[in-house]
């Protein structure tokens, strides 16, 4: 998913400085920090199942790479990245270890570009599903627990007296989220994310060409566009989007 090629030190200097300052801000917020621990299992799952769909799909297209360095699995210490989980705690977006592929044993049936496409796309497809999935799970509790939930453009409420219920519906919630955000983070078409790869089928051969011989400057303007919170001011709206439109169809299906 995520595969850095350029000054790779200096990178996780400045990526730590960042999760060092949001920690900080987290520590003097109390309510902050604990919504900040209900969203750790979102975490895991996200980061786990979007690495495990790479790997998945490329052992299908007939590349055991994957699956010979273990990533086959389910098991999230097998996937996180340590700067990368933080950085989808503490900034709501991140990156596991990269799972490594070799196109050149992708079946023949498809081009290697296309594979990649494909491989690269199983990663936020995979957010997505588990957003929908953890939705219904979510507002099934609900409807099972008689607690009500609205949701408007201002937030989302819980009304439940019974504490074990609210805390598993927020730590829901809050996977639903994640996982959104996980997915169209990954979607920015800029090396090294997945977005960069799933359009290369797409382009002209020159543009491709370009593409690929100008990669350090995409890797430049990525790491700017985060560092300066371009980034989140881009993806944010989408998130905020997909996020409402999977929640409110949640509640028109379960009545609540």
């Amino acid at each position: 998913m995520f595969n850095f090629s350029f000054d790779k030190r200096t990178m996780y200097i400045i990526i730590t400085v960042m999760v060092l300052i949001s920690v900080l801000q987290y520590i003097s917020n109390p309510s902050a920090l604990s919504m900040l621990l209900f969203s750790v299992p979102g975490v895991l799952i996200a980061i786990t199942f979007h690495e495990f769909a790479h790997g998945w799909v490329a052992y299908k297209l007939g590349d055991n790479t994957a699956k010979m360095e273990g990533r086959l699995s389910l098991n999230p210490l097998d996937h996180l990245d340590p700067i990368g989980t933080l950085m989808l705690i503490f900034a709501g977006f991140g990156w596991g270890k990269p799972v490594h592929v070799n196109p050149a044993n992708y079946t023949r049936k498809i081009s290697m570009d296309k594979g990649e496409a494909l491989v690269s796309l199983a990663g936020p497809l995979m957010n997505f599903i588990l957003a929908i999935v953890l939705t219904i799970i979510m507002f099934a509790v609900a409807k099972g627990t008689s607690t009500g939930i609205a949701i408007s453009d201002l937030g989302f409420y819980i009304s439940t007296s019974n504490r074990i219920i609210e805390i598993v519906i927020k730590m829901l919630l809050y996977s639903v989220s994640i996982n959104i955000g996980l997915g169209v983070f990954n979607l920015i078409p800029l090396p090294p994310l997945d977005g960069s790869k799933i359009i290369m089928p797409f382009l002209p051969y020159n543009a491709k060409q370009w593409f690929r011989n100008n990669e350090q400057i995409f890797y430049i303007i990525f790491v700017l566009i985060w560092i300066t919170g371009i980034a989140g001011t881009i993806i944010t709206p989408a998130i905020s989007g997909i996020s409402n439109i999977i929640l409110k169809l949640g509640t028109t299906i379960f009545g609540l």
